[in-house]
């Protein structure tokens, strides 16, 4: 099942799907101060379908630029996870995205998965 965040609430630039063993966020593009809040809405609507059997996987392959506004709701979105009981990770990130992490000193707090979920890892 597939759940795209409404235009009202923030567009459909980042888009949730709910699988057997994850609920996927696929960012596309750039998240920036403009994106950001797509990302956080994306973020919130996962929380909505996750559970400790089914964490949240941010699928990073199509993400192509991440600012401190991604930062921000990617760390906003972890603590929102880690109330509910529920672990973020992200697949595929970028060099950009992993220094970006690592520069801020949170690379650490969202585990790596070896691929995106619901394909094979190759």
């Amino acid at each position: 099942m597939t759940v795209n965040p409404s235009e009202a609430a923030g567009g459909n630039s980042v888009a949730v799907e709910v699988l057997d063993e994850a609920v996927a966020v696929r960012p596309v593009g750039e998240i920036d101060i403009t994106t950001g809040p797509h990302l956080s809405h994306a973020l919130a609507e996962a929380l909505r379908h996750a559970t400790p059997a089914r964490p949240v996987v941010v699928d990073c392959s199509r993400l192509t630029f991440c600012d401190s506004a991604g930062l921000n709701a990617l760390l906003t979105g972890r603590q929102a996870a880690q109330k509910a009981g529920v672990d973020i990770h992200l697949t595929s990130p970028n060099r950009q995205l992993q220094r970006l992490l690592d520069i801020t000193g949170v690379l650490s707090l969202f585990p790596l998965r070896p691929s995106p979920p619901g394909e094979t890892p190759v």
